[in-house]
């Protein structure tokens, strides 16, 4: 009988610990998916000069050729 309690009592342990590291690892997954959903937010100006940039030069070498 007391062999059952114990046992009982070692599963009942090891879901709570399995339950905090659970709770755990889905908090960490939100926060990093909020961080690059912010950092995605942040970049996506920078972005969108550099493909204006590249756009320019290219541009750019056209008209270069162009006049060759």
């Amino acid at each position: 009988m007391l062999l059952l309690i114990v046992w009982i009592a070692v599963v009942v342990l090891a879901l709570v610990v399995l339950g905090g590291i659970a709770y755990g690892v889905l908090g960490a997954v939100a926060r990093l998916r909020k961080e690059v959903t912010g950092a995605a937010a942040d970049l996506a100006p920078v972005l969108a000069d550099v493909q204006a940039t590249l756009a320019a030069a290219e541009r750019s070498r056209q008209e270069r050729a162009d006049l060759r």
